[in-house]
C-alpha cells in the first residue's frame, strides 16, 4: 500500500480471525480488501496504524510537514518524524488485533524494516548480523525464517525474534532497535510449532536455539527404542528412509537398532508434496514420477521404512506397495511423528480430520489401510522431549503448539467450534478439486487455490501465507 508511507509485508503463517479482520479493515478502516489474502490484513492493519502515528507525528509538532518543498518534501519530512516508538505501537496493534501463527516483516518506504512474531511465536523468524564498510566499523542485518539462510548469505545468527516482540531497522540511522510490544495484560508465551523441527525446518538450522538435526536424531533414536519395546523379536533386515526429511532419524533409528541404513528410494526433486494435491488418483500417480526404488535393497529382505510423518496415507500405501514390488519380503512403517488427527490451523495445509489415515484407525488398523506388516508411530510424550531435552536452561522450551497430534490449540480454538466446521466445508477433497475445475477464480486472476485453515469469509481462492503448490519441491506421506 502507498499510504502513509509506502508499506509492503512478507509473511509467514495464517490468521485465524479473518472474518473480523475483514471487517474492521473496510469498514473500520474504510480501506479496500483488493485480494482474499491475510497477507493484505496484515498490511492494512499496520498501515492503518502508521497512518495514525503520523498524524499524531503532524499534531504534535514533530513533523514540519515540509513547509513549501512540495509533496516529495513533505512526505520526507514527515517519514524523519517517525521515531521507534511510533513504530513499535502500531506493532502493538497488529499483534493485539490479529490472532493465530504468525512471523513476518514489513518494509517502508523512507524508514527501515521492522519484524515481528506473533504472541505465541508459533511461526520462527531470526536476525543476523555482520560487519560493514570498509573499517568494519558498521553492522549490517539480515532477517529470515531459518538461520541457514543467514549461514548461506555469510552473516551471523544473533538470535531469535521473542514472542510478540519486534525488531526495527532504521534505514535512516543504521540502528537496530528492539522491543516487546504485548502489554503486561497479555504477556507473550513461547509456543513453537513443533511439526517445524519434524518436517519444515532443514536440518542444518537452528530454531529457538536448539539444533533441528539433533532434535531428528533424538526423534530416530526413541523411534528405534519403541519397536524394541513394542517387537522386541523383530525380524527388520534393513533400514530405509522415505527421502528427503526422514534420513537423519532413519539413520539414528538404524544405529539403535543394530541394523544397517541403506538408501532404496530416490527423488524426483521437481515433484511437488503429494499429501496436499488435490485428489487421490493424482496424489498416488505423483508418487510414483516422484520415487523410484534401488530394488537391490528391497530383494528378499524385511524392510523398516522411515518416514517423518503420516498424513493422508496415500504416500505410504503407494510406498509399501513399491516396496513390495521391488521384492521386499515384509514391509514395516514407521513414523517420526505421532498419529496426525487433527487439521493444523497456523499455516501447514493438513487436510480435514475424516481425510486423514489415522482419524478413527489405531496403527493395526491404519498398517491394515497402507498394507504393510505394522505401524509404529512416536509417542507425542517422546517427540517433545526430543526437542525440549535439548534446549539450554537459559532458554527452556517447555511448551509446543502440538495441535495436528493433541487438538489442542495454544489460541484457544476447539474441536467443535463453528470455526472447524467451516474449515472442513473449505478444505476436504470435493472442495478443493471443485476449486481447481473451476480455475481458481478471486483475486489472484484464476490463479489455483492454496489450501489453508482460513475463514471462509474470504473466499474460495485464498492464499494466506502458504506456498502455492508449485513451490513445493519435498515430499511427504
Amino acid at each position: 500500500t502507498n499510504y502513509p508511507f509506502g508499506i509492503c509485508v512478507a509473511h509467514n503463517g495464517n490468521l485465524t480471525n479473518t472474518g473480523d479482520l475483514e471487517g474492521l479493515v473496510r469498514d473500520g478502516m474504510m480501506r479496500h480488501v483488493n485480494t482474499e489474502s491475510d497477507s493484505e490484513l496484515l498490511l492494512n492493519i499496520f498501515a492503518e496504524a502508521m497512518a495514525e502515528q503520523a498524524k499524531s507525528a503532524v499534531t504534535s509538532g514533530k513533523s514540519s510537514n515540509g513547509g513549501s518543498g512540495g509533496a516529495g518534501a513533505r512526505a520526507a519530512a514527515l517519514a524523519d518524524s517517525i521515531t521507534k516508538s511510533e513504530v513499535f505501537a502500531a506493532i502493538t496493534r497488529v499483534l493485539t488485533t490479529c490472532e493465530g501463527g504468525y512471523a513476518g516483516i514489513y518494509l517502508i518506504n523512507g524508514i527501515g524494516l521492522v519484524a515481528f512474531r506473533d504472541p505465541h511465536g508459533i511461526r520462527p523468524i531470526v536476525l543476523g548480523a555482520k560487519k560493514s564498510g570498509a573499517d568494519g566499523g558498521g553492522t549490517d542485518y539480515v532477517l529470515a525464517s531459518e538461520s541457514v539462510a543467514i549461514d548461506t548469505l555469510g552473516f551471523t545468527l544473533q538470535r531469535d525474534v521473542l514472542p510478540g516482540e519486534a525488531i526495527f531497522l532504521d534505514m535512516r540511522s543504521g540502528e537496530c532497535h528492539t522491543h516487546q510490544c504485548l502489554p503486561d495484560a497479555a504477556p507473550a508465551s513461547l509456543s513453537p510449532c513443533i511439526f517445524e523441527y519434524v518436517y519444515f525446518a532443514r536440518p542444518d538450522s537452528i530454531m529457538d536455539g536448539v539444533s533441528v538435526y539433533e532434535t531428528r536424531l533424538k526423534m530416530g533414536e526413541r523411534l528405534a527404542q519403541k519397536i524394541e519395546r513394542v517387537y522386541p523379536q523383530h525380524d527388520i533386515d534393513v533400514v530405509i528412509p522415505i527421502p528427503d526429511t526422514s534420513r537423519t532419524s532413519a539413520l539414528q533409528a538404524a544405529y539403535i537398532l543394530g541394523r544397517p541404513f541403506r538408501e532404496g528410494f530416490i527423488k524426483n526433486r521437481y515433484i511437488a508434496r503429494t499429501f496436499i494435491m488435490p485428489g487421490q488418483v493424482n496424489r498416488r500417480k505423483s508418487v510414483r514420477l516422484k520415487l523410484n526404488t534401488i530394488k537391490s535393497e528391497f530383494a528378499g529382505r524385511n524392510v523398516l521404512l522411515v518416514d517423518d510423518s503420516i498424513v493422508r496415507g496415500t504416500t505410504a500405501r503407494e510406498i509399501v506397495q513399491m516396496a513390495r514390488d521391488a521384492g521386499a519380503r515384509k514391509v514395516y512403517f514407521t513414523s517420526a511423528a505421532p498419529p496426525i488427527r487433527y487439521p493444523n490451523i497456523y499455516g501447514i495445509d493438513i487436510p480435514t480430520r475424516t481425510e486423514l489415515v489415522a482419524y478413527g484407525r489405531d496403527e493395526a488398523e491404519v498398517a491394515a489401510h497402507i498394507g504393510c506388516e505394522w505401524v509404529v508411530y512416536q509417542d507425542l510424550d517422546d517427540l517433545v522431549d526430543s526437542v525440549s531435552s535439548l534446549a539450554s536452561p537459559e532458554r527452556p522450551l517447555p511448551r509446543f503448539d502440538t495441535s495436528c497430534f493433541s487438538g489442542e490449540y495454544v489460541t484457544g480454538e476447539k474441536i467443535g467450534d463453528e470455526y472447524f466446521e467451516r474449515l472442513h466445508a473449505k478444505r476436504n477433497d470435493g472442495a478443493k478439486q471443485a476449486k481447481n475445475t473451476d480455475g481458481g477464480g478471486g483475486g489472484s486472476g484464476g490463479t489455483p487455490a492454496k489450501g489453508k485453515d482460513v475463514d471462509t469469509s474470504l473466499g474460495e481462492s485464498s492464499h494466506h501465507g502458504c506456498e502455492p503448490v508449485s513451490n513445493m519441491v519435498n515430499a511427504e506421506s
